[in-house]
């Protein structure tokens, strides 16, 4: 048993009014576990209650009493460019972070932290640490696996929505007190009949596929790894071997793959122009897997009719960053993974990996993205590295 570890995690600030005494709901539904048969996480206990806000400083992770009971210092910031962060990383065993406010671990601060020998990322996707070095220095990799899947399909259908039909302009139109009909439905259509693919059908794609298919849409997808006959049967799904195959054949296009070297700025001004004039791009993946200019370029042009997504480079955001000006989008912060009900699970998901971790057992597949000095898990399913 691992003791006397120091674990550095870094969350993202408590509410501007202050942690909440309050919620809006008393309890979170109880779920058997994930589609597909993957268990949700087993930690031998949780100090925490669930729907609780858990990301934020003051929440923790729930992680405190469970890691100083065991003998470990836990120091827990938001400030993750500071000076005060490189002095803890430079003695840290474990770095914890979450997409929505990543400790980015370049190379260089690997190579500042001789302790390191863990980095989980309390949610999905872990390029905000660089897994080459992660390799060569040793460092297991981890995520949390399927924790907030299903909270990010989720937020792409609403995205969906929102921009075809214009919601959030229609919505500020209330807010200002207008009620003119014609501004508001002039950008506004049906999906019904609507071709929409997925780049990438993993879990998150494949949850957006299931749950579009009943808006009575034509379904398409590109993947490394085809999907079973019997899957593109039942949803109707048309596979194309590529991106730059797939999107001129659809009026909606969801990334939900990612962010890797075969990824890193897939969209750019060149596969946009190839997309049908006036289609949508839905990006809740990474923000690099999309050339911010081009983006810009294609929504002021009108070769997009509409960009939304929750995922920016770097995070959080500069205020002048050109997405929060740009016409016609649905950005939010990066919040479609950290629902109350997900952080649950993405919190006694990060306890499981801690606990394997300080016992000296394996910590599950699902979970693992670096071992070994190499791909591992479900890392060597889905991430690929420049060595």
């Amino acid at each position: 048993m691992l003791e006397g570890m120091k674990i550095l995690c870094v969350l993202y600030d408590d509410p501007v009014t202050g942690y909440p005494a309050t919620y809006a709901r008393d309890d979170l539904p109880a779920l058997p576990g994930y589609p597909g048969g993957q268990t949700l996480p087993t930690p031998s206990s949780v100090d925490f209650t669930p729907g609780h806000l858990l990301g934020s400083v003051s929440g923790e992770l729930g992680l405190r009493a469970f890691l100083e009971a065991a003998g470990h210092e836990l120091v827990v910031t938001s400030d993750k460019e500071s000076e005060e962060f490189e002095r803890h990383l430079a003695d840290a065993d474990v770095v914890i972070s979450q997409p929505f406010w990543p400790a980015y671990l370049t190379a260089d601060r690997i190579a500042r932290a001789p302790r390191l020998k863990l980095a989980v990322t309390a949610g999905i996707g872990s390029d905000h640490v660089d897994l080459d070095a992660a390799i060569a220095h040793g460092v297991t990799v981890a995520e949390v696996t399927y924790c907030n899947s299903i909270s990010v399909a989720e937020h792409v259908v609403m995205s969906i929505l929102n921009l075809v039909r214009n919601f959030v302009p229609s919505h500020q139109t209330v807010l200002n007190g207008g009620w003119n009909i014609a501004d508001c439905v002039a950008r506004s259509y049906d999906v019904e009949g609507m071709h929409i693919g997925t780049v990438a059908a993993g879990r998150i794609g494949l949850a957006v596929l299931k749950r579009l298919a009943p808006f009575d849409v034509h379904l398409h997808y590109t993947d490394r790894h085809r999907l079973p006959r019997e899957v593109e049967q039942e949803l109707g799904l048309t596979f194309h071997t590529s991106a730059a195959d797939m999107v001129p054949h659809c009026d909606v296009v969801t990334v939900n793959a990612p962010l890797h070297p075969e990824t890193e700025g897939l969209f750019d001004d060149s596969l946009i122009g190839s997309m049908k004039r006036g289609a949508y791009l839905i990006n809740t993946a990474r923000a690099r897997i999309a050339d911010r200019d081009a983006v810009v370029r294609a929504l002021q042009s009108g070769r997009l009719a509409g960009y939304a997504g929750d995922v920016w480079f770097p995070q959080p955001a500069p205020a002048d960053h050109p997405w929060r000006t740009m016409p016609h989008h649905g950005m939010t912060p990066h919040i479609s993974g950290s629902s109350l009900s997900a952080q649950a699970r993405y919190a006694a998901g990060t306890r499981e990996i801690l606990e394997s971790f300080f016992a000296g057992t394996p910590i599950r597949d699902e979970y693992l993205i670096v071992d070994g000095g190499k791909l591992a898990g479900t890392g060597a399913h889905s991430y690929a590295v420049r060595g």
